[in-house]
């Protein structure tokens, strides 16, 4: 969508985008505070997760939950919260001619909670579900106990349903006032900004109830280590392995390095003739195949991951490293590049097409390191990848032997380490 972004800064220490959409017949709503479960102790994990669930509850003018969401629902505008282990992000979008009074309710709802103990029991039991049901999902279960084996902060949802029973409502609140101050706050607000309704915002967020506190809270130096011998996680249960593969460098990755890796994921993965996934599945081996780059604060990875049954593992394990080896060699024909060139734009194009997904577009970024993508260059970027750009990218992430392997199933210890022996060589050979 059509659109300009300009950045708001206020001198209570908060500043956000605004995403001007001329004519948007919605308006979208992302504010941001660093209060992720990196800021409490460990067996207090589930801290942040719980003050989200209660904190969009009963307030001074709404005295029960459901009052509060009846009110912000009613001509309906949705809402809702997310917790990760950086960040808590509370968000909502509406109609354009509610705005203001989602925008006013959204405040309330984070400048004078209640904490009601009644409310705590109540989410204390839907947190509890909640994480019950993720704990079902055994690619998430790997993937955070593969992040744990590394060094990251990281919890899976069988020790997150462990240690609920330490927290207190006492706990919530005090987590509340250390990260709820309004210079650790960081929005994204997408629709028809007029200079009026910027104005408007401009006066909601500079008086808003909030201490200003000690400012952005910094993120987590952390620093991935080796893995010699491969995460195995037993479960009787599946009869398929679930594996991930992951390759570290210890920097972040500059946007030209983002952007042909990226590229190569799509050569490599992302559609039904791409190089690994396509060939695997013309072969009959696996249903399905991804591959993505992650980014924190010191450090970059690549990441494959599958589900595939133990006869047809070792067949796409070989799939995998011969592409990779090609890629590595510089064997990758222009065709395949200006092909992939031509899927991403193409997606790029259709997530662009209503207010949340352009915002989107800014949110992550911005609240990561307060950086403003020019969205409008995005396809000149793409276009702009080159052949060596992307062999450059792919053999530094194998240089420093910085990974690791994980698999869940039933197959045995021995079968992992067997299954790790086949590539090896990926990072041997550079």
């Amino acid at each position: 969508m059509k659109h300009t972004v300009s950045e708001l800064v206020l001198p209570n220490g908060m500043r956000g985008l605004m995403v001007h959409i001329p004519d948007a017949q919605v308006m979208t709503f992302e504010l941001n505070f660093r209060a992720g479960e990196y800021l409490v102790e460990e067996n207090k994990w589930e801290v942040p997760h719980l003050m989200e669930h209660i904190l969009l509850g009963a307030n001074t003018k709404y005295p029960r939950a459901r009052d509060f969401q009846a009110e912000i629902e009613k001509n309906g505008a949705y809402s809702n919260a997310s917790t990760s282990v950086y960040d808590i992000t509370y968000e909502a979008e509406c109609a354009d001619f509610e705005w203001e009074r989602v925008l006013e309710l959204l405040i309330l709802s984070i400048t004078e909670p209640l904490f009601l103990k009644e409310e705590f029991t109540a989410e204390f039991g839907n947190v509890r579900e909640e994480l019950t049901a993720r704990a079902n999902n055994h690619f998430r279960h790997l993937s955070l106990a593969l992040r744990q084996s590394y060094g990251f902060l990281a919890k899976t949802d069988q020790e997150r349903l462990r240690l609920m029973k330490n927290v207190k409502l006492k706990d919530i609140k005090a987590h509340y006032e250390a990260t709820h101050g309004s210079a650790n706050m960081r929005f994204v607000i997408g629709g028809n900004i007029t200079p009026t309704r910027r104005q408007a915002i401009e006066r909601h967020f500079g008086d808003i109830a909030l201490p200003k506190g000690p400012g952005r809270i910094d993120l987590p130096d952390e620093l991935p280590q080796r893995l010699v011998k491969p995460l195995y996680i037993h479960n009787s249960t599946v009869k398929n392995i679930y594996f991930y593969v992951d390759t570290f460098m210890q920097r972040r990755m500059t946007e030209p390095e983002q952007d042909a890796l990226n590229l190569l994921n799509t050569i490599l993965t992302e559609t039904l003739h791409s190089k690994i996934l396509g060939t695997a599945r013309e072969r009959g081996l696996v249903y399905g195949m991804s591959s993505g780059v992650g980014q924190a604060k010191l450090n970059s990875n690549w990441w494959f991951g599958a589900q595939v049954s133990p006869k047809n593992a070792a067949a796409l394990f070989e799939i995998m490293v011969s592409e990779l080896e090609k890629i590595f060699a510089g064997d990758l024909d222009k065709s395949d590049i200006e092909a992939a060139q031509q899927y991403s734009l193409g997606r790029f194009q259709r997530g662009a097409q209503t207010v949340s997904g352009t915002t989107n577009g800014y949110s992550g970024r911005y609240f990561f390191d307060e950086e403003v993508d020019d969205y409008y260059q995005v396809p000149k970027r793409i276009k702009s990848v080159t052949k060596e750009a992307i062999v450059d990218i792919a053999r530094e992430l194998f240089t420093e032997n910085l990974r690791g392997f994980g698999t869940l199933g039933n197959c045995g210890e021995e079968y992992a380490v067997g299954l790790q022996s086949h590539i090896e060589q990926l990072w041997a050979s550079r």
